[in-house]
């Protein structure tokens, strides 16, 4: 494979990254072929080196991830860390998508009941003083508070249950690839010894 070639393939895999990262990416890998060239190897010999760009593309991608999540604890980071390490394999994506669906469904559906809960307090702190709750208005006002109280403690466990299933993907992916990249790098560096 030739030097254009690799790095078209490499930049097509990183569509979507930052524009900087993309830049600072493709400079290293540059660079690789530069020193390559210096050193009196062919292009063909640096890119077999380099190994497949397409994976490569998506092992950065996934470290992308990571350390956006790492850096910015937001949902959008989440996603991303979550699906750039399930993009390592097609196997995870099998075995980790349909629980990850099933547990963010449960999660999202927790939040959806939390705000609903919340709502339903305001609604009997507002509207309770006035509709003849047994106990009268005290009563009313006090459970409208508890009901909101709940669905914020709630909401602060579902919280804390979403990062921790985060950082238990990224846990897992990061193990994960760990114990694959040997093999990785052995089958594609294998037909090169």
């Amino acid at each position: 494979m030739t030097r254009q070639a690799f790095m078209a393939r490499l930049r097509e895999g990183l569509r979507g990254l930052p524009p900087q990262a993309q830049a600072e990416i493709a400079a290293d890998y540059e660079a690789h072929f530069a020193d390559g060239a210096a050193a009196g190897r062919s292009e063909a010999d640096v890119a077999a080196s380099l190994g497949d760009p397409a994976r490569l593309a998506q092992e950065l991608r996934a470290e992308a991830g990571l350390k956006r999540w790492e850096q910015q604890r937001s949902p959008a980071s989440a996603a991303a860390a979550v699906f750039g390490l399930l993009g390592l394999g097609a196997l995870d994506i099998l075995i980790m998508l349909p629980i990850l669906m099933g547990v963010g469904g449960t999660l999202l559906g927790v939040g959806a009941a939390v705000i609903a809960l919340f709502f339903s307090g305001i609604a009997v702190f507002v509207a309770g003083p006035f509709s003849g709750i047994p106990g009268g208005p005290a009563v009313a006002i006090l459970l409208g508070v508890g009901l909101m109280t709940g669905a914020v403690s709630l909401g602060a466990l579902v919280g804390v249950a979403t990062i921790g299933l985060v950082n238990a993907v990224v846990w897992y992916a990061r193990l994960h690839y760990r114990v694959l990249k040997p093999a990785l790098e052995s089958q594609t560096f294998g037909g090169l010894s």
